[in-house]
């Protein structure tokens, strides 16, 4: 599961995962990094700048070209019938081009189209 967040909470992003037996196991940042559990559960973590309009951007690997997050794209979504915060349909297509898919990748697009009609790259 990819999780973005506030990068001034990455300390309590991190105790709360290894609370519940995640370990970091990439740590690609600023960009990105991955916990994972012993069962094999992963959290592919994000860590966001936030404007005060807010918006939102991400450090990338291409240096000068952050990840942009408009702030519409943060919406209310569903787990497990527990509202959450979560990234629009059209964000998360968004942020699934410009790249050679993995086999996840492909599952999630379909799991977008099924749900909400969207175009997605492939």
């Amino acid at each position: 599961m990819d999780l973005a967040y506030r990068r001034e909470d990455e300390a309590a992003v991190v105790a709360a995962l290894a609370a519940d037996g995640f370990a970091e196991t990439e740590d690609q940042r600023p960009v990105r990094h991955v916990m994972t559990a012993p069962d094999g559960r992963a959290a592919d973590l994000h860590p966001l700048a936030f404007a005060a309009d807010g918006s939102a951007w991400q450090e990338s690997f291409e240096p000068g070209r952050p990840f942009p997050y408009p702030a519409d794209c943060f919406v209310e979504g569903t787990i497990a019938e527990a509202a959450v915060p979560c990234l629009s349909a059209a964000q998360q297509v968004f942020f699934h081009t410009g790249y050679e898919p993995r086999p996840h990748d492909v599952a999630d697009m379909e799991r977008l189209r099924r749900a909400f009609g969207v175009r997605t790259p492939y």
